[in-house]
């Protein structure tokens, strides 16, 4: 899994939604001030995320975007995955890149483990986990 600035101010974004929210809606433009993401990013990252069903955005005034599930239940690769995109991978076999030497290759299974070991653990975070208790995710990972 590749992940970019685009993943990264997801994440941001929707740690930021979930500590502001608590059920009403959050504009963009206090995501934006908060964590200094340009606005006219974060609006195209929650259209995305607004396609995949992770927030809901709430018309009129008083409007914005809020959570579509409880925190708990999105993950951290969810949220990366859905800004990310096409998926991007470490082993060159997930790449797209034709070597020809990829029957040969010694090292593309410890890459495709390391991919898979990259997508648990970040499967293993929710955004709940995040906004509530992010020092124990640190301690919990040997970080």
């Amino acid at each position: 899994m590749k992940i970019t600035t685009r993943g990264r101010y997801a994440v941001m974004a929707l740690v930021s939604l979930a500590s502001y929210s608590r059920g009403n809606p959050v504009t963009i433009q206090l995501i934006a001030r908060q964590e200094a993401i340009p606005e006219s990013y974060l609006q195209q990252l929650f259209l995305r995320l607004r396609k995949k069903n992770i927030v809901k955005s709430v018309r009129g005034p008083g409007g914005g975007f809020i959570l579509s599930r409880h925190p708990s239940e999105i993950t951290i690769g969810e949220i990366i995955r859905t800004a990310e995109g096409k998926q991007a991978g470490v082993g060159c076999r997930s790449s797209g890149r034709q070597c020809g030497m990829i029957n040969k290759c010694r090292t593309q299974g410890m890459w495709e483990a390391l991919e898979e070991r990259i997508d648990d653990f970040l499967d293993s975070i929710s955004l709940e986990d995040l906004f509530e208790k992010p020092a124990t995710i640190v301690q919990e990972t040997g970080t």
